[in-house]
């Protein structure tokens, strides 16, 4: 697929989910460096870096898109002697990165299935490939549970879940979102994936998720975060906040509503932030850990470390 095609997708959220979405960026990377014209190895190097700034530009919430990017295009940081010498070690990188994705995700499955016991009552936010898969591994272990899901408005990705989970012949029930704390009563563990882990163990996730998790905390419900480890933000390791994507208002009201109402104002953010201590563990492909120790995985597993950053002295911004 073209990249500007996968571009627009991933904008108008006809692909979504943070994996879902690195993995497509990736693909359309690789499709671009196999058909892209290019007479020496700089100028391939220059039209990948055009393609990937395209991509970048589409979801400023999902850092599995950045993180995704900055993993494959590190392979064309050298010297190369030919075009097809860069274009093979870029479709390599490409090739290895798709791989451990999908890896990732069955890992995150085993070992987040071992924290789901007999008789519990689980609740789900939105459609975390990753959440799922821990949820569904445990149901093939033979592990009986029910599973509460909620709608997840306005784009009512709770549909996608629900369906997961009743193809996989497991037990659901479909809450709207604001009975969410209603019901916590009856839950024994939450479980939501993540679009963003930040340095500190703060979970961005799709709206709603903070109010889960202040509302397990209150019950003193365990809630488990899974994210696959290119999942975590490495610019907040300087202090560098995680931008909240504000979509548009026709996903919430039809345009007639929107014109027959002038003066009222709708607010969309797509995510929000829960704080490290409403949260018990984060589940990894790497391993199960306290959300307190969210750098070691940006350091160790991702790759980056302080000094990959610096102060850009023109205007004060975090660079690299």
């Amino acid at each position: 697929m073209l990249v500007t095609d996968t571009a627009e997708k991933i904008k108008k959220m006809e692909i979504r989910g943070a994996g879902r979405i690195a993995r497509a960026a990736i693909a359309a990377l690789m499709d671009h460096a196999e058909t892209v014209h290019s007479r020496d190895p700089e100028s391939f190097q220059k039209s990948m870096k055009d393609a990937a700034d395209l991509l970048l530009g589409t979801r400023p919430t999902a850092v599995s898109l950045p993180n995704a990017i900055h993993i494959v295009m590190k392979s064309l940081g050298g010297e190369f002697v030919s075009v097809s010498e860069a274009r093979e070690t870029f479709l390599l990188a490409g090739k290895n990165f798709l791989v451990a994705s999908g890896t990732a995700v069955e890992r995150i499955g085993e070992i987040g299935a071992r924290h789901i016991r007999d008789g519990d009552t689980i609740l789900t936010h939105c459609n975390s490939e990753a959440a799922l898969a821990a949820i569904i591994r445990a149901h093939r272990n033979g592990i009986s549970f029910e599973v509460f899901a909620t709608e997840v408005r306005p784009r009512n990705q709770g549909l996608l879940t629900i369906r997961t989970l009743s193809d996989a012949g497991i037990s659901t029930s479909y809450i709207v979102d604001s009975a969410a704390r209603y019901f916590m009563k009856e839950i024994d563990l939450v479980i939501v994936g993540a679009d963003a882990v930040a340095v500190n163990g703060a979970v961005v996730n799709k709206i709603g998720t903070s109010q889960i998790a202040l509302a397990a905390h209150e019950s003193r419900t365990n809630m488990v975060v899974a994210a696959e480890s290119y999942k975590f933000a490495p610019r907040t390791i300087l202090g560098e906040f995680v931008r909240i994507e504000e979509r548009g208002p026709e996903e919430v009201l039809t345009a007639a509503d929107l014109r027959n109402l002038p003066q009222v104002r709708v607010r969309n953010p797509a995510f929000d932030v829960t704080p490290p201590e409403y949260i018990d563990l984060i589940v990894t492909e790497e391993g199960a850990i306290p959300p307190q120790m969210s750098y070691i995985i940006i350091r160790d597993y991702l790759g980056w470390d302080i000094g990959e950053f610096g102060i850009d002295p023109r205007n004060g911004e975090i660079a690299r």
